[in-house]
C-alpha cells in the first residue's frame, strides 16, 4: 500500500525494552510516516497517536516502564493508543507471566496457554484467522483475515474484545476500550491486512 508522505501528524513509538520497535518504525515509514521513538513524557503526551509496541517478558517489561514513569503516563493518555503483542497484555490488570501486576486499562488477567493435545505447541507462532471483528480499528478487513501471532500467553475473551482468534481455545486477538486499542497479533508483520489496520489507526 503506497501513500504520500505525511508530515502533519505526530506519531510516537514508546521507547523501552520492547523487541519490535524497529519493525514498527519500518511499518510506519512504509506508509509515509516518520515516527518519533521516545520515552520523553511531554513528547508522548502531545503526540497525535501513540504506539505501545511489545515483544518480551511481562515482569521485566513492566519494571522498565515503571522505572521511566511510563506506566502512569500510559494510563493518562487521551489520544488513540495502539498496544501490540505484550503491549496489549500489559494493558491488562495482571499477567500470569512472572505474576505481574500491569496497567489495568483492560480489567482482565493474562493467562498462559496450556496444551491440551500432543500437537498443541507453545508458543503459538504463525498465521491465524480473525473472527467477530468489531470497531473502527478493524473496519474494512475481509472476513477470516489472517494475521501473524507469536505468544505463549493470551487474554481471554471479554467485553472489551474486538476480535477473536482460536488456538487451543478462543482468545482475544484484539481489544478496545475508550481511546485504547490493542492487538495480540503483530500487524507490522501481517502484510496487507496489517497495513489496513495501520491506516485505520492513523485515521481514527
Amino acid at each position: 500500500m503506497q501513500t504520500e508522505k505525511r508530515t502533519d501528524m505526530k506519531i510516537v513509538i514508546i521507547k523501552y525494552n520492547a523487541g519490535n520497535i524497529c519493525s514498527v518504525d519500518y511499518w510506519l515509514k512504509r506508509i509515509g510516516i516518520t515516527p518519533i521513538i521516545t520515552d520523553d513524557a511531554e513528547t508522548i503526551r502531545t503526540a497525535d497517536k501513540v504506539v505501545f509496541p511489545g515483544q518480551g517478558e511481562a515482569r521485566t517489561t513492566m519494571n522498565c516502564l515503571r522505572e521511566r514513569g511510563l506506566d502512569r503516563l500510559l494510563c493518562e493518555l487521551k489520544q488513540p493508543v495502539l498496544g501490540i503483542c505484550i503491549g496489549m497484555q500489559l494493558m491488562c490488570r495482571h499477567s500470569e507471566e512472572g505474576d505481574t501486576d500491569s496497567l489495568g486499562i483492560f480489567d482482565t488477567c493474562v493467562k498462559r496457554f496450556v496444551p491440551q493435545r500432543h500437537e498443541d505447541k507453545v508458543p503459538h507462532m504463525g498465521w491465524n484467522s480473525l473472527t467477530n471483528l468489531q470497531g473502527k480499528l478493524l473496519e474494512g478487513l475481509p472476513s477470516d483475515s489472517y494475521v501473524y501471532f507469536v505468544h505463549s500467553y493470551y487474554v481471554p475473551v471479554t467485553n472489551d474484545t474486538s476480535a477473536v482468534s482460536d488456538y487451543i481455545h478462543p482468545f482475544s486477538a484484539a481489544m478496545h476500550k475508550d481511546n485504547f486499542y490493542a492487538t495480540q497479533f503483530h500487524p507490522e508483520k501481517s502484510g496487507s491486512i496489517g497495513e489496513l489496520i495501520l491506516e485505520n489507526f492513523i485515521n481514527l
